[in-house]
């Protein structure tokens, strides 16, 4: 069997969270056909008491506990062997920088990625330092803990791994490709509940579809995300 195209290695406190999701669908199938590949590694089988102790009490006082930097260490060391040096090494984290589909194609042109699941009140900031981790965040929220964001990140890489989607044109044309909002979309019955489809898009024109495309696209982009359109202004001016 030939090794996978794109190698993930999850570090977690709870490694049965997975494949969960990821275990269905596109990824799912993808997993199964051996395009990619995935392992969740339990940080506490790093741990090094009787108790499986993997946090402490933070330097200086506060709430809550946080986890160690020599049993996090161990457990990202053990996940490089698997994967390799060069590949990212990533830290979910609601202070990180927030994860977009151009990071999800370069972890997906890395071949594989190292992601680490923080709990409690994060992880000893030395860790982080020490083996180069790459802070991301899924977007400004908290959640308990990093597996959910683990796996979303996942999602969007895998999509993206050859022979996973059906057509290379459905990534072409989605949300983002162009630096756009995906322009509306619709289908069967022409007209529903007194709603007609758009007529240019039952012309056989095919250029005047894609105009039309275009500037939905552009028209919604500018009216939900600025941050977005200003980057797409921009480009296209240049």
């Amino acid at each position: 069997m030939t090794a996978p195209l794109f190698r993930a290695v999850v570090l977690t406190l709870f490694p049965e969270m997975f494949p969960g999701p990821l275990g269905m669908s596109l990824a799912g199938k993808a997993l199964a056909d051996g395009i990619w590949s995935l392992e969740a590694l339990d940080i506490r089988g790093f741990a090094r008491d009787k108790h499986r102790s993997v946090d402490d009490t933070p330097m200086g006082g506060g709430p809550g506990m946080v986890m160690r930097p020599d049993v996090l260490a161990a457990a990202l060391d053990s996940a490089t062997t698997q994967v390799g040096p060069d590949v990212p090494r990533v830290y979910l984290s609601p202070r990180g920088r927030r994860f977009d589909q151009a990071m999800a194609q370069r972890w997906a042109a890395a071949g594989g990625v190292v992601l680490v699941c923080g709990r409690f009140e994060g992880v000893d900031e030395r860790v982080i330092e020490a083996r180069g981790l790459e802070e991301v965040s899924l977007g400004d929220f908290v959640l308990a803990g990093g597996e959910i964001a683990a796996m979303a990140c996942l999602e969007a890489v895998v999509r993206l791994l050859p022979g996973v989607m059906g057509e290379a044109a459905s990534l072409a044309e989605e949300s983002f490709a162009a630096g756009l909002l995906e322009y509306p979309q619709y289908t069967k019955p022409r007209v529903w509940e007194g709603r007609e489809v758009p007529e240019v898009l039952v012309s056989g024109h095919h250029g005047a579809i894609a105009a039309w495309r275009r500037g939905e696209a552009e028209r919604i982009t500018r009216a939900r995300r600025p941050d977005l359109w200003e980057g797409y202004a921009a480009r296209s001016r240049g």
